[in-house]
């Protein structure tokens, strides 16, 4: 009996971390696909679970950082979604390939054409951003989800290096160390340095194909004459033979 009653509350003790610890993860955040490197460019995830019984999230705003700007952000459209990308001119003006840029993207808004994210749910929205920046390792973006019930969580608060998650954070992308051709030599140059060796990889070995071929061919044309005049000599000893 009290094994059955130990093994009970352990039960109940699991469950209850269990469901704890979903609560406290599903959030809205942010994720990359692949990673997302410093002074690069990256798609990333906007993951917006449904967290209530009774209403579906209808809108989703996703403010983007103002210490750091970025100059490219396009949406990729979501089925039953509108999409607004609002843009604002900025204090300081940026610098990308060479050309000034005057306004950046401060804020995109998802608003649902029908029931949203329904109950049990959740839905991804993918954004191409860049350029990152090179002097941060990370960017939060604050985000609004709004309910069918009109109630807004506040996704806004920032993490604390060591601290305890707070109630609501805000999704935080991750930047990871620059690609090796984020400096210096363009991918095209390097898929051109590598066509390049390509060729002559190729020269190389057609040119080791035809000087194998020549030499077979040698070797035959050396045997041929051999068997030629040994079956000659073979022919006159023969016919000596006969004579003989």
């Amino acid at each position: 009996m009290n094994v059955s009653r130990i093994a009970f509350a352990g039960g109940v003790a699991a469950s209850t971390v269990l469901l704890l610890a979903g609560t406290a993860s599903a959030h809205v955040s942010v994720q990359p696909q692949g990673e997302a490197a410093k002074g690069g460019y990256a798609t990333v995830n906007f993951k917006v679970p449904n967290e209530r019984d009774n209403a579906s999230t209808v809108k989703l705003e996703v403010n983007f950082p103002t210490d750091h700007p970025l100059a490219s952000v396009s949406p990729q459209p979501v089925a039953g979604w509108k999409i607004e990308v609002t843009k604002s001119k900025l204090a300081k003006p940026l610098e990308v390939h060479g050309k000034k840029i005057n306004e950046a993207v401060s804020k995109v808004t998802w608003t649902a054409d029908d029931s949203g994210i329904e109950p049990g749910f959740f839905q991804q929205f993918p954004l191409s951003v860049g350029q990152l920046p090179e002097d941060a390792d990370q960017l939060v973006f604050k985000a609004l989800q709004t309910y069918s019930n009109k109630e807004v969580v506040r996704w806004i608060e920032e993490p604390t290096e060591g601290g305890e998650e707070p109630e609501s954070p805000a999704p935080v992308l991750a930047l990871t160390a620059p690609a090796a051709d984020a400096h210096g030599a363009t991918a095209a140059d390097d898929k051109s340095g590598e066509t390049e060796k390509a060729k002559e990889t190729t020269a190389s070995s057609d040119d080791a194909s035809s000087s194998g071929t020549d030499s077979t061919a040698r070797v035959l044309g050396i045997v041929g004459i051999v068997v030629g005049v040994a079956g000659v000599a073979f022919g006159v000893l023969a016919g000596r033979r006969r004579s003989a």
